[in-house]
């Protein structure tokens, strides 16, 4: 790569890369790791905050040497001190689904529906992450100093589907753009057909869900409490089958995607699904998580970009603006 402008993109997207990997193996091997004692101990040996202390220490589990190397300093300084916050439980257990739905602690047959909790200071990603006009993408991290519960639904013991704070902050726009007559794919533990249906300015929720294990769970135990049910119409079919047979002729308003569980099973899906809007131009699409399904994209991208094979050409255009979110969702 000799253009430098295209150099300092790509150092972006590796220090992208790097805090990506580095929070993935705490977060997904050592959530646990940091305990109260700690944050508290070394808060009063270096008279700073316990939120201080919390990053300081996580910064040095997740391996960066703060001290002594340069470049570790500048990805703390960068990623993980504008990217970390400590969360107040009040603000998710007064959500109205949390104080309005109550989750029994029930088998059915392979599944079970529990209460599982975040450990104090256990991290985890709070919402979409954040892109800075450079093309830094600083992930959102939440924490709480006291254990958080929330529910959940095993299968065979697996953890499944949860309503966590992440669920609720990666939800509020979706929730907020929801009008008319709303169709959501993918029915989960029915939070945003729980949200969606509390809104005057919509008149139905159709929901798509192939799983009827997931519908007989939910219409058993969960929309008996919905205080809007009746608005609320569950259909099990494919999501894909019915976008392409129904879209067009039902006149949705508002389409909300929400079939994967995380971004690394999502992206494929969510190019596939981005084909229907052309035939529903008057309806309003939202896609679950789509900055984050965007940012593996922006990899694809970039990659295809410097690929000496098969490079995409730039034809005038900044590179800064083929990897924005705005312009790559105009891809197909």
């Amino acid at each position: 790569m000799t253009d430098p402008h295209l150099h300092k993109i790509g150092q972006i997207m590796e220090d992208n890369d790097t805090v990506v990997a580095l929070y993935s193996e705490y977060i997904n091997h050592h959530p646990r790791f940091l305990e109260p004692q700690m944050v508290e101990e070394l808060a009063n040996e270096c008279h700073v905050s316990t939120h201080e202390a919390f990053c300081t220490l996580l910064a040095a589990a997740c391996g960066l040497d703060t001290a002594d190397n340069r470049a570790h300093r500048e990805l703390e300084k960068r990623y993980l001190i504008p990217g970390i916050r400590r969360l107040e439980p009040a603000d998710y257990l007064n959500d109205a689904y949390a104080k309005t739905v109550i989750f029994p602690n029930v088998k059915h047959g392979k599944w079970e529906l529990c209460t599982h909790s975040y450990a104090p200071y256990e991290p985890f990603v709070r919402t979409h992450p954040v892109l800075t006009p450079e093309l830094r993408e600083i992930p959102q991290i939440g924490y709480f100093d006291t254990e958080f519960p929330f529910p959940a639904i095993l299968e065979n013991g697996i953890e499944w589907m949860t309503i966590t704070p992440n669920e609720v902050e990666t939800m509020r726009e979706p929730i907020a753009n929801a009008h008319g007559k709303v169709l959501t794919l993918g029915l989960g533990l029915g939070y945003f057909a729980f949200h969606a249906s509390q809104k005057k300015e919509v008149t139905s929720v159709t929901v798509v869900e192939k799983s009827k294990d997931v519908i007989e769970i939910f219409n058993t135990y969960l929309l008996p409490q919905f205080p809007n049910k009746d608005k609320i119409k569950i259909i099990c079919t494919d999501a894909f089958d019915f976008m392409q047979k129904e879209l067009p002729r039902a006149g949705f308003d508002y389409v909300f995607s929400d079939l994967w569980h995380d971004a690394s099973d999502g992206l494929e899906m969510y190019r596939k699904l981005k084909r229907f809007e052309p035939l529903s131009p008057n309806t309003v699409f939202d896609y679950w998580i789509e900055p984050s399904l965007l940012s593996l994209l922006r990899t694809v991208v970039w990659r295809h970009l410097n690929d000496p094979d098969s490079p995409l050409q730039l034809r005038g255009i900044a590179p800064e603006r083929i990897l924005s979110n705005e312009f790559l969702k105009t891809l197909r």
